[in-house]
């Protein structure tokens, strides 16, 4: 058994913050899979609607492959608690460099009791969509943002403002230029807030 680890972040383990030191990402695509906000139910912090991804040929989605240590799995599982592990295929992920990772990679999907589209009762806090763009921005800047919510399907679910007093536990602060950017993308994408 390796002491590695390989799993894709499409959400907010896209932004290195968000992660345990020590994990290297390589950013890159990944072919088979779609992003959507459907996934939800209550949680410590409310009821909320969050991000998942699920098989669809044809589709892809930008994101990390992150390497990490195996004694980091049992925390990550407990994050991801909604979710269940789903092994991907060998050469699904393509780093931006156009090289394959050929490894045993992971990717975590709703668990089936969680999968549904959110609603005014489960919204999309504002604070998990910002550390979500944020990860997108710094790896790839606006035109990373801007695939990010083209590519992502479920924006007809409300989106709650928490940004001044934010819910999400890995909320990130963002200064005034990249919160009007981040809006404007939204707003472009028919996104509204209850």
């Amino acid at each position: 058994m390796t002491d590695t680890i390989f799993y894709f972040g499409y959400g907010s383990l896209v932004n290195n913050d968000t992660r345990a030191p020590g994990g290297v990402a390589v950013p890159g695509r990944l072919s088979g899979w779609v992003r959507e906000w459907r996934i939800s139910g209550p949680t410590a912090y409310g009821g909320v609607c969050s991000l998942t991804v699920r098989p669809e040929p044809g589709a892809e989605v930008a994101g990390v492959m992150v390497r990490e240590h195996r004694d980091g799995l049992a925390a990550l599982d407990e994050r991801e608690w909604r979710y269940e592990r789903c092994d991907l295929a060998e050469g699904a992920f393509r780093g931006d460099a156009e090289t394959p990772l050929e490894v045993p990679g992971f990717v975590y999907t709703a668990r089936a009791e969680h999968y549904r589209w959110g609603d005014a009762d489960h919204p999309i806090l504002q604070s998990y969509v910002d550390c979500v763009l944020a990860g997108f921005l710094k790896h790839w800047g606006e035109a990373g943002v801007r695939d990010f919510v083209e590519t992502t399907r479920g924006w007809h679910v409300p989106i709650r403002p928490d940004r001044q007093s934010p819910l999400y536990p890995r909320a990130v602060t963002i200064d005034d230029e990249t919160r009007v950017l981040f809006d404007e993308v939204l707003r472009e994408a028919g996104a509204r807030c209850i």
